[in-house]
């Protein structure tokens, strides 16, 4: 989903937000010749991400600035780490600089978050994955931080797979059909290359769900206790995904709970920016 285009356009979305008609700070202040030596510092441990963002912030703005990547995005570093160097126009530079760091800050963040919890499912068959609770226009960059933190992918979005909860089950089955009946007829629709998924929020709700096929059961704000018994019941007839009341306070015992998947929206939605920072020499022209 991240291609080089649609990368550019978040970017340029960005830096048109952030100066509409240039930087009069810098053409100001700054010689149009004079150049600049930047190094993106680490002031705290982290995971990176967002390589790609951060250089397209200093190439859309001045195409001669170079941006040298020391670490990749994935890579653990210290506190004091360098990973980064960008070297041009100071103008350019300083222009770019703060959407350069918004979205590397943002992006290492949420690789850093995503790497804890995964850390905290060590020796568990469960997957770390993230949801639609994404900031709006940045899906694509931020569920690739997920994946650099070492999580994987829900669905994309709303087109990708078919994911019935509670309220479409109770629109589903208003006029009188049984939720299995309703769910059956659901499947004899779809494809069979499509995704089928059904959240339930007790534990009888499992069997009328199983007996439609479904793919995927979604157990959702089940204690750790009620996750054991439901995976037990569904005894590897679909995957099973625990969502809701995730933390890193309880995502250990959800993960020894047995399921395959759990789903976390905090990955995205609560993630700190990781304080990162650019250091700017400007050198004599």
């Amino acid at each position: 989903m991240l291609t080089t285009p649609a990368l550019d356009r978040v970017v340029a979305a960005a830096l048109e937000e952030d100066a509409p008609w240039g930087d009069i700070t810098s053409s100001t202040l700054i010689p149009a010749d004079a150049r600049a030596l930047a190094v993106l510092c680490a002031r705290e441990a982290g995971v990176f991400s967002g390589a790609r963002a951060f250089a397209a912030a200093f190439r859309l703005t001045d195409p001669d600035i170079e941006v040298r990547l020391l670490v990749a995005d994935g890579d653990r570093f210290d506190a004091g780490a360098e990973l980064a160097t960008v070297t041009g126009p100071a103008r350019g530079i300083l222009q770019a600089e703060r959407i350069g760091l918004n979205f590397v800050q943002r992006l290492s963040g949420i690789a850093t978050l995503t790497a804890r919890y995964v850390a905290e499912t060590t020796g568990t068959r469960a997957r770390i994955v993230d949801t639609r609770k994404t900031t709006p226009g940045l899906r694509a960059l931020e569920r690739q931080a997920v994946r650099d933190g070492g999580g994987h992918n829900h669905r994309h979005s709303l087109s990708d797979t078919v994911m019935a909860k509670d309220n479409h089950l109770a629109v589903l089955t208003a006029g009188g059909l049984s939720v299995t009946d309703a769910l059956l007829a659901v499947r004899a629709r779809l494809s069979h290359t499509t995704h089928l998924e059904v959240e339930v929020d007790r534990i009888d709700q499992i069997e009328p769900v199983l007996a439609a096929g479904v793919d995927t059961v979604m157990l959702d704000n089940f204690s750790p206790d009620d996750l054991r018994a439901g995976v037990a019941f569904i005894a590897g007839r679909a995957i099973v995904e625990a969502s809701g009341g995730v933390s890193l306070d309880t995502v250990r015992r959800i993960a020894e709970s047995g399921v395959d998947i759990i789903s976390v929206g905090a990955l995205t939605h609560s993630a700190p920016s990781l304080d990162l920072g650019l250091d700017v020499v400007i050198e004599a022209p």
